[in-house]
């Protein structure tokens, strides 16, 4: 093939330089020098998008989900293991100036020097800006390849069909071709001419040509333009992770010192940070940050975006000087000054684009604003950069800004010096609020930005009007934030706390954390745009937030939420209870462990996260870098997964101290194998809570923790499980020894009597180097002999106990499980609708067609068949229900529910004020403030165990059958009111004797 010699010297010499945020003018660098590698994953989001690129790369995370698959630029036609072996199209999307166009320069040098892909015979390059200005010829492929690349006019019918050829086409959102797949003919001969779109279609479509790939690059918004069915992979330029952005800056600059100086400038500003996302953007960074720090800049350093891109067009208007005139002002404001005039009309013709969404601007279009770019590029620095001209294989030039931002700065400065209405702000925040793809966010960003005090001090030269414009920034503070309290979409809102960042507002923090817990007071279903809102907010802190608060709020694990749950390096505790997680999210979980991640307290109360998500989440929390403190509630179902749990507390360094397993099921020999980690001196846990229906035979493993000196163990829960005094007797032998260092010990609710007591108090007295501090015996039976010995320790000077509950204390309290706290209802008959017949003392409610004569009462339910019992509740409370027929619902409310009306509000569980299980033959589900969570398990029994802890914020559901209790669900909220039994009955509904003590 001797025309390929020729095409690869021709395509090193096309692309081997790098010109870098610039038209082909000024030093070029190398492309091998300079080039880093970009992350680039499988897969995309498909379809059309409308939303601003600038807002698409802010919700690009820091850490990129776990389970994206990662591609390297000369792997894109090499298959997956495991995948199609065959990939003949594949579509590259990325935002503007993320670097589609250079991994593509990059792919093709490789090629052309003879490192990479010398499977592949031929490389034929074609642009679809280049390929618009010949939409009116006809060619064949032959034709068309020999018209762009004459070094293969040799190249015959017969070397290409014998040949792997590669067609690149870039930049796709450039093309002015209306790619008709539909309705083209198609064109199957190479030879036969034929108009520029048959031939593309015809070819992508694998008509023309089939052996041939084919590798289109492309703006996500235009990438619909190719049917599904033509790709064969697509990939996404995500642009530079983290340790990629640094790569980039040290390639940059032969100075390590100064290199390290605009790294560590720009980690410290989380919006410069965030867009250095884009190369376009970590290009203008080093320009301006690299003459500021040379030259030992006295003013502020630029940390908004604002500040950044106006020191940029400062100094590329001082390039005028520089380059032209061979002189350096000395105050580089002058040159703005001097160009004052072009750029203006610059800023004019940006603004009046940006509602058309033009890119692409011709030399028509800049004589409409006065603009004569040829005597500009002459004159004013500012054309070698910010403006560029491109000329392809024709005649006429085409101008472009060299990234869409740069086109939205120039905008806002327009509307900024020429605007003078006090309401401008206000009317534009409005205006940007009302766009449908967020395509005046950023505008809007410039134009705050803009208003700041420093930034009208740079362009003081500019300000010829009024020296000084009249923006009360304290005014579009506060229009900011009661715009933020009036529910607003995620997007929006994130809009505006991007303004608020743009504006230095100090209380940034103290919104996102606002916005934060409105999110979870309102226990609503956590859409995939609201997570991507929420990691915009983390990301654009500085700080840290304190707690990430998403208790009640379902989550609906498909994938996406990880996004979020990666960037809890921002989070010092995260709370996730009832979050309806899965084991999926672990991954993700177990990632953000592995990182530099600050999370110190994550809680995961009530989530089903299973065996195989724990070994996950197990593995993260023996990494190194894990600086998890503390975890609690995780569901542990089985020995095995306590057996990864105990790996993880063994690992070295670990830094949890506090683990909280309650409402678990790890069984006696699950806490056997966590109590062997605990006597390992590498293992730093100190508080360890265990209500986990426990019984005597795990307290032998826990008394050998208490007498390990190499136990950090300091405060032991282990209320709700029925340890009985044969268990406590056991756990008084830990406490008798001198090695025990715990001060706090709870037996709430244990099975304990008075020869429990006599235990626990012989082992105080014995030790006189006993920490214990706080001893919690309520929901017990010590009888006044136990109680005795144990205040009576209290006031012996030796021994160092201090608090000591013994309340809710009764022969009762010695029942086996939940039976303990039972307790005794009654129905209310004022409460109850008049179609309820209340029998057995009150105690059995049932539905009646007829309405019966019940006096009027402000307490009952005038609409719905609905009853509340007489008795309040509080503490620990359980009870029994057995409904029959049809359906009932069964749960517990505040005494403020609405009782007049046919509202929903009245309904029990479809308000913030109750919480409720649906029972019927078909299906089981619970209801609060109108959210619905559907119980897989199907009970056979139609009886029903209630359990409410008040004090812990629990209610829990219970099939009860031959009594054994099978869990069905469990709420957890903070009771903040009395609460009261009450139903919903279709049937009839009746309060179990049995339990009655």
């Amino acid at each position: 093939m001797t025309c390929q010699p020729k095409l690869k010297s021709h395509l090193k010499k096309k692309f081997e330089c790098l010109f870098e945020g610039q038209a082909k003018q000024g030093d070029p660098a190398l492309l091998n020098d300079i080039f880093t590698e970009l992350y680039i994953t499988e897969g995309g989001t498909g379809g059309i998008s409308d939303e601003h690129e600038v807002i698409h790369i802010e919700r690009a995370l820091k850490k990129p989900p776990v389970q994206e698959t990662t591609i390297k630029c000369s792997d894109i036609f090499t298959p997956l293991h495991g995948k199609v072996t065959h990939l003949r199209t594949v579509l590259t999307q990325g935002i503007a100036g993320i670097g589609k166009t250079v991994t593509v320069q990059k792919f093709i040098l490789d090629w052309a020097e003879g490192k990479e892909n010398q499977d592949i015979n031929f490389i034929f390059p074609f642009s679809f800006r280049d390929l618009h200005f010949r939409k009116l010829k006809e060619f064949s492929l032959i034709e068309l390849v020999h018209y762009f690349l004459p070094e293969v006019k040799e190249f015959g019918l017969t070397q290409l069909f014998n040949s792997k050829v590669l067609f690149v086409l870039d930049g796709l959102d450039e093309c002015r071709l209306p790619l008709d797949f539909r309705n083209n003919e198609i064109c199957s001969d190479v030879t036969k001419p034929t108009s520029l779109d048959v031939l593309l279609t015809s070819l992508i479509e694998g008509k023309l040509f089939p052996s041939a790939l084919i590798w289109i690059t492309s703006r996500p918004a235009a990438a619909s333009q190719i049917p599904s069915e033509c790709v064969h992979r697509v990939t996404e330029i995500r642009g530079f992770n983290d340790p990629q952005k640094e790569e980039y800056f040290r390639k940059r600059f032969n100075d390590e010192d100064l290199a390290k100086r605009i790294i560590t400038h720009v980690k410290s500003s989380r919006s410069l940070y965030i867009m250095c996302h884009i190369p376009v953007f970590c290009w203008i960074s080093a320009t301006v940050l690299e003459r500021l720090f040379i030259e030992e800049h006295s003013g502020e350093i630029p940390k908004t975006l604002t500040e950044m891109y106006t020191h940029f067009l400062i100094f590329q208007t001082s390039l005028k000087n520089e380059k032209y005139l061979k002189k350096r002002e000395t105050e580089p404001l002058k040159s703005l000054e001097l160009d004052k005039e072009f750029v203006l009309k610059l800023g004019k013709l940006a603004f009046n684009s940006l509602s058309t969404g033009n890119l692409i601007f011709y030399e028509g279009d800049l004589r409409e604003f006065g603009i004569d770019v040829s005597e500009a590029s002459v004159y004013s620095g500012i054309c070698t950069e910010v403006f560029r001209q491109e000329i392809g294989f024709y005649e006429g030039k085409v101008y472009c800004f060299v990234h869409l931002s740069v086109q939205e700065y120039l905008a806002a400065l327009h509307q900024f010096l020429s605007n003078t209405d006090p309401e401008m702000l206000k009317k534009t925040v409005d205006q940007a609020l009302e766009s449908k793809n967020g395509h005046l966010n950023l505008y809007l960003r410039f134009l705050l930005g803009l208003s700041m005090e420093y930034s009208q001090k740079l362009l003081k030269r500019l300000l010829t009007q009024t020296e000084k414009r009249s923006c009360n920034i304290l005014e579009i503070i506060q229009y900011i934030k009661k715009l933020i309290k009036d529910s607003l979409s995620p997007e929006k809102t994130i809009y505006l706390f991007q303004c608020l960042n743009e504006l230095n507002d100090s209380s940034l923090v103290k919104e996102i954390q606002n916005y934060l817990n409105k999110i979870c007071d309102l226990e609503k279903d956590i859409c995939c745009t609201e997570w991507s809102a929420l990691a915009t907010v983390f990301l654009m802190s500085v700080e840290e937030l304190d707690m990430l608060n998403l208790t009640n709020c379902t989550l609906h694990d498909d994938g996406r939420y990880m996004r979020l749950l990666c960037l809890n390096d921002r989070v010092l505790l995260s709370r996730l209870k009832r979050c309806f997680l899965t084991e999926s999210c672990c991954e993700a979980l177990a990632s953000t462990l592995n990182s530099d991640s600050n999370l110190r307290v994550l809680d995961l109360s009530n989530n089903d996260l299973w065996d195989s998500g724990l070994e996950l989440l197990s593995a993260g929390l023996g990494n190194q870098h894990c600086k998890l403190e503390t975890l609690r509630s995780v569901l542990l179902r089985t020995t095995h997964c306590c057996a990864s749990l105990a790996s993880a507390l063994c690992s070295n360094p670990s830094h949890l101290k506090e683990l909280d397993f309650s409402y678990n099921h790890p069984g006696d020999s699950g806490v056997k194998l966590l109590s062997d980690p605990l006597q390992d001196p590498t293992c730093k846990l100190e508080t360890l809570r265990l209500m986990c229906g426990l019984t005597e035979r795990c307290c032998e493993a826990l008394a050998s923790v208490l007498t390990s000196n190499s136990s950090h163990l300091r405060e032991l829960d282990l209320s709700d499980n029925d340890l009985q005094d044969s268990g406590v007797k056991l756990l008084s032998i830990g406490l008798g020894n001198q090695q025990c260092k715990l001060d706090t010990l709870r037996l709430s609710g244990c099975c304990v009597s008075e020869r429990g007591c006599t235990s626990l108090a012989s082992a105080l007295c014995s030790n006189p180097c006993s920490n214990l501090r706080e001893l919690d015996l309520s929901y017990n039976d010590p009888g006044d002999s136990g109680e005795k010995l144990l205040s009576d320790l209290q006031q012996d000077p030796t021994c160092k106990l201090e608090i000591l509950n013994v309340g809710h204390g009764g022969k009762c309290r010695i029942r086996p499980g939940l039976l303990k706290y039972s307790c005794q209802l009654t129905l209310d008959p004022n409460t109850a609708n008049t179609h309820l017949y209340l029998s057995e003392d009150n105690r059995e409610v049932m539905w009646s067609r007829k309405k019966l004569l019940y006096p009027d009462h402000p307490e009952r339910f005038d609409c719905w068949a609905q009853v509340l019992c007489v008795e309040s509740l509080s503490g620990r409370c359980y009870w029994e229900v057995q409904w029959h027929e049809d359906e009932a619902r069964i749960g517990v409310t505040y005494k403020g529910i609405s009782r007049k009306g046919d509202s929903v509000d009245c309904v029990l569980g479809y308000n913030k004020k109750s919480w409720v299980l649906f029972c019927s033959d078909k299906s089981y589900y619970v209801i609060h403030n109108n959210r619905r969570a559907v119980i897989p398990v199907h009970p056979s029994s139609h009886r029903i165990g209630v359990y409410l802890d008040s004090a812990a914020g629990t209610l829990s559901f219970y099939s009860v059958s031959s009594d054994e209790l099978t869990f069905l669900y469990r709420f957890t909220s903070e009771f903040n009111e009395t609460l009261y039994p009450g139903f919903w009955v279709c049937g009839s509904v009746s309060l179990c004797r049995q339990l009655v003590v």
